[in-house]
């Protein structure tokens, strides 16, 4: 624990003890006084001001340490590298060149300012299932009134470069198949321009679900999520704390992925879906309340969990 603390105090400056736990100045809020306790018998830290807290110090280490710090904390837990990962992946998988696709050309963005009267009707539907300006306008979310798409809610997806590389079209006039999406390639990471690799990932389902649960949330499209995707290999080489809130009927699928993601030693955090038809179906606020109450995930708990029992 001595050489832990020492790069610690390299990186944050000094600190006090109390009790079993060190009192640092917060890097996050940059508090005046030592807010930022850490204990490292456990792993465990948290910010007593502005409440941002992990189950693993690397991630303060990999943040705000140098290249030479990261590479002794890293050899103190006898880890890899976190950049090794991205050879072990390239074995892994076959290099696909990046996907581009073009929206409908019935598209129609409910971003604009002045609409037309077709857009009202899914509006409409947005509106209802709790959608606000704001999310439309985040997402930036249109329609099409004709064509294949016709009646159907369009979610654009633009990957690093800006571009369009996959989209969600949902039926707003009760079409007998929910959703019609475009023959290509899923392995794609939804959105990506807008995530934020340091901060923690919260991993739904799908497009509305992700809506739902607010910043850095991200679709997986489905409820799978093999090591060979590339959001999971972002996930693992970013080494990005995961909140995951699945449906409780993919209780098995749900088991495979956190063990996954044990196995690259992945910050985990699991959150209650029970009682809901999906995340989707919740309000933001209700949402927020259970991702406050997320259980820690670890090999010590893991078969504990009653979304992994059917494993």
């Amino acid at each position: 624990m001595e050489e832990k603390l020492r790069i610690v105090h390299q990186i944050l400056g000094s600190s006090h003890k109390s009790r079993d736990e060190f009192l640092f100045h917060c890097p996050y809020c940059q508090h005046h006084k030592k807010k930022l306790s850490i204990n490292f018998g456990k792993g465990y830290w948290k910010c007593w001001v502005c409440d941002t807290r992990g189950k693993n110090i690397y991630r303060l280490v990999r943040k705000y340490g140098t290249y030479q710090q990261r590479q002794k904390w890293l050899e103190l837990e006898g880890r890899l590298d976190l950049n090794e990962f991205e050879g072990i992946f390239a074995e892994m998988n076959d290099i696909k060149e990046e996907q581009i696709l073009e929206l409908p050309e019935e598209f129609i963005s409910l971003c604009n300012k002045h609409l037309p009267r077709t857009s009202q009707m899914p509006l409409r539907y947005l509106f209802e299932r709790g959608l606000t300006r704001q999310d439309i306008l985040k997402w930036k979310i249109g329609y099409c009134g004709s064509g294949k798409y016709a009646g159907r809610i369009i979610v654009p997806s633009f990957n690093n470069d800006g571009n369009i590389n996959y989209f969600i079209a949902r039926s707003y006039v009760d079409h007998y198949r929910k959703y019609l999406n475009p023959q290509a390639e899923k392995d794609i990471i939804f959105n990506e321009l807008s995530i934020d690799w340091d901060s923690p990932l919260t991993l739904v389902e799908g497009v509305f679900d992700a809506i739902v649960a607010g910043e850095n949330a991200v679709p997986i499209l489905g409820s799978t999520l093999r090591e060979t995707t590339k959001l999971f290999q972002a996930i693992a080489i970013n080494d990005t704390p995961v909140y995951l809130a699945l449906d409780e009927d993919a209780k098995k699928k749900t088991g495979q992925i956190v063990k996954n993601m044990l196995k690259y030693d992945i910050e985990l955090f699991q959150i209650d879906t029970s009682g809901c038809q999906d995340v989707g179906s919740m309000s933001n606020d209700i949402f927020i309340q259970r991702k406050e109450k997320a259980k820690v995930v670890d090999y010590d708990n893991f078969f504990l969990y009653n979304a992994l029992r059917a494993l």
